[in-house]
Order: C-alpha cells, then sequence, then structure tokens
C-alpha cells in the first residue's frame, strides 16, 4: 500500500472545540469489493454517482469539467443540499469548466467551480456553473456567513499559457445562486500559489496557506479585512495581508518536536500583495526576514485557534530538515505556535498509503483522511485515540492492466446533518454520496 506514513502527538488537538471530540470510532469494518468496480465500502454502507466528467451539466451549460478537487456542502432549503466542488484544470484540462456569462473571470482559464444541488435523498436536482475563467482551483474554504473561497494555485500572469488576465487569486461562490457572487478576484487577500484558507468567526480574519513547491517555500498568511462582520461581497471591500514571523525561525521544518511552542508571533505588512514584479515569497520583509514552510495545504478552525499543515519537507529540495508532514496550531489571542503533530515513520500511530491530502471532521468523531499517492487509493479515517480504519477505496482504473493508475480521492466533506459523506475521485472526474450507519 505504498510508504508507511505515521503521526504522533496530540492526536485529540485535531479535533478542538467541535462536537467531534465527544466520539471516536475504531472502523466499519473490512471493504466489501463493489461488482461495479467503482468504490469499495464497508458493509452496510452504499453509494450513488451524483456526476462525472464529460456528461452533461444540467442547467445545459456544457460538459462536467474534468479534475475534481476541494468542496464543501451547504445547507440549502426544505432539507437540501448544495454542493461546490472546485476543478484543478491548467491550461492543459481534459474538460475546461464551460464559459458563461456573469460568472467568467478569464475566457482563457479553464478551472472554476461547479455546483450541485441535492434533495434529501441525494438525488441531483440541478448541476451548473459556479465560476469559470479561473485556474488551477485546488481548495479554499467555507466563511461563517455560508460561502465557498476557491483558491488558484497558481501565479501565472497574463500572456503566460494563453491567460488574458493575471492569476493566483481567491474568488468567492455563492453556492445556490453563483450570479451573486460572480467572477470578482479578491486581489487584496494576494496574488501568490493559494492552497486553503480558514476563517476566525470572531474577528473575521481569514487565515491563508501557500503551497509553493521550490525555494524558498510558501509563507502562512492572514488577511485583516475592512469589513470584519463579514457577509457576500464583504471581503471585496479590501484589507491588509501579513505574513507570519516567528522570531528565529527561517524554517518551520527545522522543528520536529510536538509541543514545541513559540510566544510573541509576529506579523509582517506584506510589500506587494498583487506580486507585480516579485512572487511574495522573494519579496524583502526586512532584516528580520520572514517564516517559511515546505508544501502548506490544508487550514481549518478549531475552537479558539487555526490549524494548518505542512504536507511534507525534503532536505534535497532546500528544506532545513526532513518530514512526513506537521500539523501547526496558532492561538490569535496568545500569538502563540505550536507544533501539535509530526508525520514519520517512527512515531506512534501508522497510517497506510502516502502524502495524506485533503482532510474533514467526521461527525461521528476523527478525521476523514483521502490519500494521494500510487496504486490503489483510499479515503481513511484516523480516530480521536490514533486508530486508523480503511473507509473507502478506489476501483476506477484509469490506466492499462500494465501499468494501472488509480484517480486520487479529493473534497472529502460531509452533509450539514451527517448524514451522508461526499468524496469526490480526481480523475476520472467523480462524485460520490457515501450512506450507512455513520
Amino acid at each position: 500500500m505504498g510508504a508507511g506514513i505515521a503521526f504522533s502527538g496530540a492526536v485529540s488537538e485535531l479535533f478542538a472545540g467541535t462536537a467531534a471530540a465527544a466520539q471516536g470510532r475504531t472502523g466499519y469494518g473490512p471493504l466489501v469489493p463493489d461488482p461495479d468496480g467503482l468504490l469499495d465500502l464497508p458493509e452496510g454502507f452504499r453509494y450513488k454517482v451524483l456526476s462525472r466528467e464529460g456528461d452533461d451539466l444540467r442547467s445545459g451549460e456544457g460538459k462536467v469539467p474534468s479534475n475534481h478537487d476541494g468542496m464543501a456542502a451547504f445547507a440549502g432549503r426544505q432539507g437540501r443540499v448544495h454542493l461546490v466542488r472546485n476543478h484543478e484544470n491548467r491550461a492543459t484540462g481534459r474538460v475546461p469548466v464551460p464559459t458563461v456569462e456573469g460568472l467568467t473571470y478569464d475566457p482563457m482559464g479553464k478551472g472554476g467551480c461547479t455546483a450541485l444541488t441535492l434533495d434529501s435523498r441525494n438525488d441531483v436536482l440541478d448541476e451548473r456553473v459556479a465560476i469559470a475563467g479561473t485556474a488551477v482551483n485546488c481548495a479554499g474554504g467555507p466563511t461563517p456567513w455560508g460561502t465557498w473561497l476557491t483558491c488558484e494555485e497558481t501565479e501565472d500572469k497574463a500572456g503566460t499559457n494563453g491567460y488574458t488576465k493575471d492569476h493566483g487569486f481567491i474568488f468567492e461562490v455563492h453556492p445556490s445562486d453563483p450570479h451573486r457572487s460572480g467572477a470578482v478576484p479578491l486581489t487584496a487577500m494576494g496574488r501568490f500559489q493559494h492552497e486553503a484558507i480558514a476563517v476566525d468567526p470572531r474577528s473575521g480574519i481569514v487565515y491563508e496557506t501557500e503551497d509553493a513547491f521550490e525555494k524558498p517555500f510558501g509563507l502562512f498568511y492572514r488577511f485583516l479585512p475592512e469589513k470584519p462582520e463579514g457577509g457576500l461581497g464583504s471581503l471585496r471591500a479590501g484589507g491588509r495581508l501579513q505574513a507570519m514571523r516567528v522570531p528565529g525561525v527561517r524554517d518551520l521544518s527545522a522543528l520536529q518536536e510536538t509541543g514545541t511552542t513559540f510566544d510573541g508571533i509576529e506579523w509582517a505588512d506584506v510589500p506587494d500583495p498583487l506580486a507585480t514584479e516579485t512572487p511574495i515569497r522573494f519579496q524583502d520583509f526586512g532584516p528580520k526576514g520572514i517564516t517559511h514552510a515546505q508544501k502548506l495545504e490544508g487550514c481549518y478552525w478549531g475552537g479558539t485557534c487555526v490549524y494548518f499543515v505542512s504536507s511534507y519537507a525534503r532536505s534535497g529540495e532546500g528544506s532545513a530538515a526532513d518530514h512526513f508532514g506537521q500539523i501547526w496550531r496558532y492561538d490569535p489571542a496568545r500569538r502563540r505556535l505550536t507544533l501539535v503533530i509530526v508525520f514519520g515513520p517512527d512515531t506512534d500511530v501508522q497510517l497506510p498509503g502516502e502524502e495524506p491530502d485533503n482532510i474533514c471532521l467526521a461527525p461521528s468523531g476523527g478525521l476523514m483522511v483521502c490519500e494521494d499517492g500510487e496504486g490503489a487509493q483510499h479515503v481513511y479515517g484516523v480516530t480521536r485515540r490514533g486508530e486508523v480504519y480503511a473507509m473507502a477505496r478506489g476501483r476506477q482504473n484509469i490506466g492499462t492492466p500494465e501499468a494501472p493508475e488509480w484517480g486520487e480521492f479529493a473534497g472529502v466533506t460531509f452533509s450539514p446533518d451527517g448524514a451522508t459523506m461526499y468524496v469526490n475521485c480526481y480523475t476520472p472526474g467523480t462524485t460520490f454520496a457515501v450512506t450507512g450507519p455513520w
């Protein structure tokens, strides 16, 4: 099943301030092979295919785009659920997001989002374009006021890859009425290789991660909005973008011991948030410098703190040290940063597979983790006690018998009532609804 990845530290920290902290399962039994060859699940669970790339959109706007990635579920009226789904299409994307008047940022961009409306039985009532003409829409995050912030994981400027506008922005998407949000880049929030966001519901501050592959690596940001009360369109009013500075630390990978804590965290104003000449991570932050980290990805709010993930660090690629992943907690009230979890081969809990990617809190307790590696792909559950179990296994062989490949999982999320797990297969793009004895 690939390299063994493990983690140690206060596993229960991952669930701080959430309902999931009350429980924790040990799994649902072995996976049962799916006779239709799509998705293996434990006995008692079943899936429904909601959408597949290349099919017709219910709206008649075109085809379902490819490269299904980050996703969130929002409550609608009369028990309905609105799913907003990213499409991480680059300039070479197989099936682009169709351009729609009023929803298209750059007609040459192939990425964007689609929105599905489901009834209480997970039947698809509608499926339409939510935003088009963007690029490499990877992750993002929900806002406290019920919208989705989709993030472009690119720094391509106009004239690159045929684009007519600069890319690398965050866009707000209304889950049930996309024309209310349109296709407006939130430029004050910075232009860089965005990955994910989390919003402090008390202050309105938005935390942002940067998934930069090459040195100097990405930064951890916060955006101080002019309108902290929030609401659809409030982020367009602008604000101030800052990057985190850990005094005396230039690279977070150098820290390896769980529980390591830093007080007095500083935030430095970003000199040029639009990166008109120089990418932000290359910019001059003064004699104190700034703190970098390789592969900053997941980001979510829990209790009174924000958590963010460094997926891995490799000294051969320029990091100060090697690790298989870190999870950090930042406490704004105390200006305190703590290393909560360290992934590695010699730690307490074994997580099979390679490079855990998207994660979400499960209503019955613990986490759901999407695997992104080689060979058969899985969604794994992790309990508060650190026990790991297989929840789903992909069966979509997109290669050849001689060189099989399976599409990674992405965008795992739960319905507002906790009764359904929604998850994407990245390629071939497929969205599943999984129900059972959660």
